[in-house]
């Protein structure tokens, strides 16, 4: 081989080696902008994530938040149900008491030493107490009929309990 062989072997060779390491620079800029891509993907997909992460957290604060008002709620209206019951038991009370004093004061009612009532609520002489409220003169009840009353037997009022108004509206219904 003469020398203008060896000088175009030896050209050609540069040639093969320059274009080599051009393709190699050229490959390796691509990869790495392909690799700075997806990591930017990447980026924005895990920012995306803490966002929806915190949205969830938010929303799991308003849900405890909603619990707490749903327990206070609660406690308010269970204090409120507490202070109507007690209301209608001092009402039930006073109205029971009423009644007894009332079968106290009725002669055709029969009572032990606490006002209750001792027979089943029937007048014992509806003939008489008619004939008296008609204006009829000189009938009177005979107080010396009267049974012995017997105060051994715990006895309750036998009378209708009176009802209240809960404040609800039942008509409505």
């Amino acid at each position: 081989m003469n020398t203008t062989g060896w000088i175009i072997l030896i050209v050609v060779v540069v040639v093969i080696i320059v274009i080599a390491i051009i393709a190699l620079t050229v490959g390796r800029n691509r990869k790495r902008e392909a690799d700075r891509r997806r990591a930017e993907e990447m980026r924005q997909s895990a920012a995306q994530t803490q966002l929806d992460a915190r949205e969830r957290e938010a929303k799991a604060a308003r849900a405890a938040a909603d619990a707490k008002q749903a327990e206070v709620d609660a406690a308010r209206l269970r204090q409120e149900a507490q202070e109507r019951e007690s209301a209608a038991a001092s009402a039930r009370t006073e109205s029971e008491e009423a009644m007894r004093k009332a079968d106290r004061v009725d002669p055709d009612v029969r009572t032990d030493r606490q006002g209750n009532r001792v027979d089943d609520g029937t007048r014992r002489d509806a003939d008489t107490h008619d004939a008296a409220a008609a204006g009829t003169a000189g009938t009177a009840a005979p107080e010396a009929t009267a049974a012995p009353v017997d105060d051994t037997t715990p006895h309750t009022a036998r009378h209708e309990a009176p009802r209240f108004d809960d404040g609800s509206d039942r008509s409505a219904r």
